[in-house]
């Protein structure tokens, strides 16, 4: 997450910036924060990776799990199951960053404090075309693609190992 491009973080100058990521497929959490451009945290780990990156002194919120109040308790029904590679689950700080960082979880009990983080008005934005000049000419360009194309082909493996076209009929 400290690598965030310069031209994003100049976005920002003069304010504080927050990257904040989860990927609950692989248990990755990743953070960061710069205050008037410059990096005072970044953290980034995940159970296959490891800490992938820990840059600064360690938040509040972080610091149960540092200390290893918030370890992961192994499965009784797992009985093969290994200890988990981290000392804290990643997913489960990573609610704690939202909700120190944002005021909100989004899968972690919310606490009588936490926003509704459904009810945050988000803004967002359409950049249009108004002589719609663009969008004729990606219309243009997709239908000679198409033209170009011809019709569908389909093949299929051959018993020599090479792939041969087949018509409607060898399907």
């Amino acid at each position: 997450p400290s690598e965030l491009p310069e031209h994003l973080r100049r976005l920002g100058e003069g304010r504080r910036i927050v990257l904040h990521w989860m990927h609950s497929v692989v248990d990755w959490l990743a953070f960061a924060i710069w205050e008037d451009g410059t990096l005072v945290r970044s953290l980034s780990l995940s159970p296959d990776s490891g800490i992938m990156e820990n840059i600064g002194e360690p938040l509040e919120f972080e610091r149960p799990y540092w200390a290893g109040e918030r370890a992961v308790e192994p499965d009784p029904a797992w009985d093969d199951e290994e200890p988990y590679a981290l000392p804290f689950h990643p997913l489960e700080m990573g609610e704690d960053a939202l909700r120190f960082l944002f005021g909100f979880v989004l899968e972690g009990l919310p606490e009588d404090t936490d926003l509704n983080a459904e009810e945050i008005p988000m803004y967002g934005f359409k950049v249009t075309d108004p002589t719609g000049r663009e969008q004729a000419e990606r219309e243009a360009a997709y239908a000679e693609a198409i033209a170009r194309m011809g019709p569908p082909r389909r093949f299929r493996l051959g018993p020599d190992g090479k792939m041969q076209e087949i018509g409607i009929d060898g399907l």
